[in-house]
């Protein structure tokens, strides 16, 4: 069984690329608190975004809860481009027999814009010639540590990554466009924290954030902001890129 936690799509895409290469399920931890049976699965994959250098919170709470079985286990993280100590630190967590980052598409539109689509076509591309890679290695029960941590690694998943999930996951910056929202409610139906309510139609946001950006990226209105920045920054999400889009 492939467990994953996604927050614009690219974790979600690659989990079931892998589960469709292997002959394997997937399930989507945000969208429920009770955790399947997994003593007779061969294979146990966890598979996330990288927020800051780390795994998302949601993501390590699940793996703490999370019963340890004798299958082969193996994590893949999806980062714009490095990956830090992330996987390290979750293998003490659940320990992990191999680890994989795959470079995505960058969806974090709070620090820049999204990237020209053709970078972004290309990351995808080269994802998927990865995907083959790591599928044959997994059915083969290969263990692999392919991670690219980049330069100070330690330093980023340590410090870096406190400070973020201390100070940088503030719902504070998030607005609405009243003129431009519609009323719709996908932010609030996406979000994995159930922080956005509708009030009069419109969203709001309580305190608790891991930073996934649903919200923002999804709106079809263009209508929810995180700062004037963004403002004048485009959205990213899988499926405007996606050849496949019916695999999803």
């Amino acid at each position: 069984m492939i467990f994953y936690f996604s927050g614009t799509g690219n974790s979600r895409w690659i989990a079931e690329q892998i589960a469709k290469r292997i002959g394997d399920k997937t399930y989507d931890i945000a969208k429920s608190s009770t955790i399947p049976e997994i003593n007779n699965e061969k294979q146990i994959g966890l598979i996330f975004p990288i927020y800051a250098w780390g795994a998302p919170e949601p993501m390590i709470k699940f793996a703490e809860k999370l019963k340890k079985t004798d299958a082969f286990t193996f994590g893949i993280c999806t980062c714009g481009a490095e990956a830090g100590n992330a996987l390290k630190k979750f293998s003490k967590i659940y320990n992990l027999d191999s680890s994989y980052s795959i470079i995505m598409p960058s969806n974090y539109i709070i620090g820049e814009d999204i990237e020209k689509e053709n970078i972004i076509s290309k990351k995808i591309e080269t994802a998927r010639k990865d995907l083959e890679i790591i599928s044959n290695e997994i059915m083969q029960r290969k263990k692999v540590y392919r991670v690219n941590e980049g330069n100070l690694s330690t330093l980023k998943s340590t410090v870096i990554n406190k400070a973020f999930n201390k100070f940088a996951r503030t719902t504070k910056p998030f607005y609405v466009d009243k003129e431009k929202c519609n009323g719709c409610g996908i932010c609030a139906k996406n979000c994995p924290t159930s922080t956005i309510t509708l009030v009069d139609g419109k969203p709001i946001w309580n305190e608790k954030c891991y930073q996934c950006l649903r919200c923002i990226n999804y709106c079809p209105q263009i209508a929810i902001q995180y700062g004037k920045a963004t403002e004048k920054r485009g959205r990213y999400t899988i499926e405007k890129y996606l050849q496949d889009k019916n695999t999803l």
